[in-house]
């Protein structure tokens, strides 16, 4: 609380800027659609989406401060906050809505309308961004310095030095150019694997690796050692103790949801299709049992939260409605919207929902809101487990819904309905929850943030539903070019609920799991979502907050030293967030492409793909990360060195 009242923002509450101006909103549109279109593509294609609120800041601060010639942070940041609206709505609505493409294959039916899909993801998101507005204060005011939302800090750090200029500014973009040359060498031209792996055969069912990316070191690096070491342990449980255990005891068994037998899946798969098959579902019962204990926890902070808010409506105007930065949507307008938004979706014809639930998805909603708010705190929108919340959704209304009566093709249907709207709901609120960190450290207007948030998911609400039937028309949902990965999960596990056959005991084996750690004094969700997530994610987490450990932990350094060391450090891992961020989404656009029959992607990979055997390239990739994690000392800890010295 002291460090909140002594917290100066950079813009000062008595000061006014340009901020909610037609130039923002409508370069935020844009961006939102942009985004929107390119992480459908991703999620699509490879189950994961990027962050686009730093990558929107940059292109923002290239269009308003170098062409226009206009100078307002405030104007880049809500730039930004409307333009990563597009990205949250898009890997909601494609974890989930793809799975009524399929159906509808199946049963020879119609598939969702756009206006269906358009209306489901306005909801979603509009619901997530009013449901996170009473969580203000208390997560981001009153936890500042305790919830670090990574990505949030690293977007204000990106605007304030495109504002100051100098060193910083040369260092954040230092990071984003050579984030930017690496993803497109590795992920571009193909030179070597993102993704380096190893199976261990010595020990049957264990594999190592990491994915060898900017953006998941400077993660690491911005998290710090703690939340880093909680996921990565998350990950050794998963690789090291429960699959190999799996492989031992299972040997010819078939164990759904697999319909052949253990041995055989690590024979053909290796540990990845034991990670597939039998992980995904211990994990998505952890993180359920992580987000329930986490809303258990924060139901005093909520109540209070709420019974302030109420209570300064009553007094009416009050000192602090009058200071800008403190300024919110009132609270008569949020409850009526969503009272409002809770009737449509009972009401309007086209989605599959009654009464019941329309009830559910604004309780769980709100749950998964509260839960996404706080996460994404931890360890960041990039790595914010939206699937896993769906899956704990779909696995609750399923069965509520077949308790009730509702079975069959409308029962499944209403079960992805209510999961694609609580699915937008936590990738919004995450998003949200980002975005007005950076506006508190900014000092924005929180009120005219969370209005933008609205235009950003109403703009890629619209665009979303010709983006999922174009992608559909082109290749075909479940094919080889669009996988689908989490659509088809949601699919199954519906169908599982429904017909009785879901795999409860890894479900429950992940629940008890999750209280074992919370016994143990273990934040659960970290650890729960390193056991949902490959280990080859929170490997380079872990590596980048070894980085700052050693920093931290360095001998022969006074604090001011130290303190300007780490600095630096948020700065440049800001830069390799943003770098891999832009180039991730360029590469989207490269493969949707066409030219004379081949993607634009297929044909840039060709430049570098095959010049290495596998083996050498697995090699090369992991020297490229050592460099990447020697650039980062180098602009942390030796430049700040030598800075002093000078």
């Amino acid at each position: 609380m002291n460090e909140k009242q002594s917290f100066k923002p950079y813009i000062p509450a008595d000061k006014s800027v340009p901020e909610f101006t037609p130039t923002a909103i409508i370069l935020g549109v844009l961006l939102a659609v942009l985004f929107g279109g390119a992480n459908a593509y991703l999620g699509l294609r490879v189950g994961m989406t990027v962050s686009a609120s730093i990558p929107a800041a940059v292109i923002s601060m290239g269009v308003i401060r170098v062409i226009l010639r206009k100078d307002s942070v405030l104007e880049n940041n809500m730039v930004q906050t409307i333009g990563s609206a597009g990205e949250s709505v898009a890997a909601g609505a494609i974890f989930t809505l793809p799975a009524l493409f399929l159906w509808a294959k199946e049963w020879g039916t119609a598939a969702p309308s756009l206006l269906e899909i358009a209306i489901i993801a306005f909801i979603g998101g509009t619901l997530g961004v009013l449901f996170m507005v009473p969580l203000r204060k208390a997560l981001i005011v009153q936890e500042h310095g305790t919830l670090p939302y990574p990505e949030g800090m690293a977007c204000a750090e990106v605007l304030l030095a495109g504002e100051q200029g100098g060193a910083k500014a040369s260092t954040v973009f230092a990071g984003l150019g050579i984030a930017a040359a690496y993803k497109f060498i590795t992920d571009g031209f193909k030179l070597f694997p993102s993704e380096v792996h190893y199976e261990i055969p010595a020990y049957k069912g264990a594999g190592v690796g990491m994915d060898v990316l900017p953006a998941l070191l400077g993660v690491g690096y911005i998290c710090g050692p703690k939340i880093s070491s909680y996921l990565f342990a998350g990950g050794v449980l998963g690789w090291f103790v429960l699959m190999p255990l799996i492989v031992l005891f299972g040997a010819n068994v078939t164990l759904f949801p697999a319909t052949i037998p253990i041995a055989q899946i690590y024979e053909e798969g290796g540990s990845f299709g034991i990670w597939s098959n039998y992980i995904k579902y211990i994990g998505a019962g952890a993180v359920a049992c992580g987000g329930i204990l986490s809303l258990i926890k924060s139901l005093p902070l909520i109540i209070k939260t709420f019974k302030d808010a109420i209570k300064g409506y009553g007094k009416g105007a009050t000192a602090n409605s009058n200071i800008r930065t403190d300024q919110d949507l009132s609270m008569p307008v949020i409850f009526i919207s969503i009272l409002a938004l809770a009737i449509a979706i009972w009401l309007i014809p086209i989605i599959p929902v009654n009464l019941f639930s329309a009830v559910l998805i604004v309780v769980f909603g709100f749950f998964f809101a509260t839960v996404s708010s706080r996460m994404v705190g931890l360890i960041g929108s990039s790595n914010n487990p939206v699937s896993g919340m769906a899956i704990a959704t779909l696995l609750i209304s399923s069965m509520a819904l077949k308790a009730t009566g509702q079975v069959g093709q409308s029962g499944m249907t209403a079960a992805i309905a209510i999961g694609s709207v609580i699915c937008i709901i936590a990738a919004i609120a995450g998003d949200t929850s980002q975005d007005l960190k950076t506006g508190y450290i900014l000092g924005a207007t929180p009120k005219k943030q969370q209005i933008g948030e609205v235009i950003g998911v109403l703009a890629a609400a619209i665009a979303i539903g010709g983006i999922l039937y174009l992608l559909n028309e082109a290749w075909g949902y479940g094919s080889a070019e669009l996988p689908a990965p989490q659509a088809t999960l949601m699919k199954m596990v519906v169908e599982g609920v429904m017909g009785g056959n879901l795999p409860w005991n890894l479900v429950f084996a992940g629940v008890f799991i999750a209280l074992v750690v919370e016994v143990l004094g273990i934040p659960v969700l970290p650890f729960a979502v390193g056991l949902y997530l490959p280990i080859h994610l929170s490997t380079p987490m872990m590596a980048g907050g070894l980085v700052r450990l050693f920093i931290e932990k360095k001998k022969g350094m006074d604090e001011k030293k130290k303190k300007n060391a780490i600095d630096g450090g948020v700065l440049y891992c800001s830069g390799l967030i943003a770098g891999e961020g832009l180039v991730g989404i360029l590469l989207a656009v490269f493969a949707i492409i066409q030219i004379k029959g081949e993607s634009l992607g297929d044909i840039i990979a060709k430049v570098g793909g095959g010049i290495f055997p596998e083996s050498v390239a697995k090699i090369v990739g992991l020297i490229f990360f050592a460099l990447l994690i020697f650039s980062l000392l180098k602009f942390s800890l030796f430049l700040k060195e030598k800075k002093a010295k000078a």
